[in-house]
């Protein structure tokens, strides 16, 4: 049976094996700690369990040359389209943060079911076309068995290392997913308007901590923004017509020559002058207070998190940067995953087999 329908109900040996991830003792607390602790813990597991599936030569026997044709395939995209970089690693993190990592973020939409990628946070992704076409690429050498999600993280390594960016080897053996629902998408993401506290739970959900949200949030480093997204700092930000007091004053009045209080087409670069490059020009910016959002500068509310901007917030801090971008990244491509037996290998990453 196939899981399209978002009221699906796992069989029993799905359930069991669900329950067996979770066996754990919970620390005898408050009962509303114990929920806290509880869902953390979930996202914790939530990587660990079935990540323990993956395997860096998973492909070994049954498609050797997958990970040789998929960089081959992101090379020759990024010639002629290096700014498809950042929206691929976007992608990656849209999905992973959605149901895991499982490629639902690739399904179309059905006349009975609203995809992800028809959810509003969604819209201004990119480079579906490119997933298509590495998958078509390596579905030629090795039909049925290298998955979507595979694909889209390899290309997402792929892509920032072609921009001078961090290299991370990427463990493989990831799944398919049956269900893709875009009212999930507004439950899961991280909108640019979250604060610290807001940010740092909702990393927590997903097993990831305070240092992958400030190491993460460096692959802003890349990339544009719709001026929608942060206009409500320039303009009216309390409702009196102010700007956001956490934006360098210069900046604001900077960016109000690029957007207008209602423009929701215009892009602004994430890194002036700097958004082709993966480096550390990002915390430069933040540290400086000119984050284009909001949970750009909450990164400034947080002891640990602001530590790591500003002793980033040079050239000599790239190495380091690169090294814990890698190790986050890894985490990041283990959340939720599906392995084994677990949802299929797409034939095409739109549509479920």
């Amino acid at each position: 049976m196939h899981m399209h329908d978002p009221q699906y109900t796992p069989t029993k040996q799905e359930h069991n094996k669900h329950l067996a991830c979770l066996s754990y003792p919970l620390v005898p607390m408050a009962f509303s700690k114990q929920i806290l602790v509880f869902l953390v813990l979930v996202g914790i597991f939530n990587i660990s369990c079935n990540a323990q599936g993956l395997k860096l030569d998973f492909y070994k026997k049954t498609c050797p040359s997958a990970e040789a044709i998929v960089k081959k395939e992101t090379a020759s995209i990024m010639a002629v389209a290096p700014t498809l970089a950042a929206p691929i690693l976007r992608m990656h993190f849209h999905d992973c943060f959605v149901r895991g990592c499982d490629a639902s973020i690739l399904l179309n939409s059905t006349t009975n079911n609203q995809a992800e990628k028809d959810s509003f946070p969604n819209l201004s992704l990119r480079g579906y076309g490119s997933i298509d076409r590495v998958k078509s690429a390596v579905e030629k050498k090795c039909p049925g068995v290298v998955s979507c999600a595979d694909i889209l993280a390899l290309v997402a390594r792929d892509a920032v290392q072609l921009l001078n960016g961090a290299f991370w080897p990427v463990p493989l053996g990831r799944r398919d997913g049956n269900v893709s629902n875009s009212t999930e998408v507004l439950f899961n993401l991280p909108p640019p308007f979250f604060n610290i506290t807001q940010l740092k739970a909702n990393f927590a959900s997903k097993g990831l901590n305070a240092k992958d949200l400030v190491v993460l949030s460096g692959g802003h480093t890349i990339g544009t923004s719709h001026c929608s997204s942060f206009t409500n700092r320039l303009y009216n930000f309390t409702g009196v017509g102010d700007s956001d007091p956490s934006l360098d004053s210069n900046y604001v009045a900077r960016l109000k020559t690029r957007c207008s209080a209602t423009d929701t087409t215009t892009l602004v670069e994430m890194d002036p002058g700097s958004f082709k490059t993966f480096d550390t020009e990002y915390y430069t910016l933040v540290a400086k207070r000119r984050g284009l959002f909001t949970s750009d500068a909450a990164l400034l509310a947080d002891s640990e998190t602001r530590a790591y901007v500003t002793s980033h917030a040079t050239p000599q801090g790239s190495k380091d940067f690169l090294k814990d971008f890698a190790k986050s990244m890894v985490k990041m491509g283990k959340i939720g995953v599906l392995t084994g037996s677990q949802g299929e290998i797409r034939k095409t990453c739109g549509f479920i087999n």
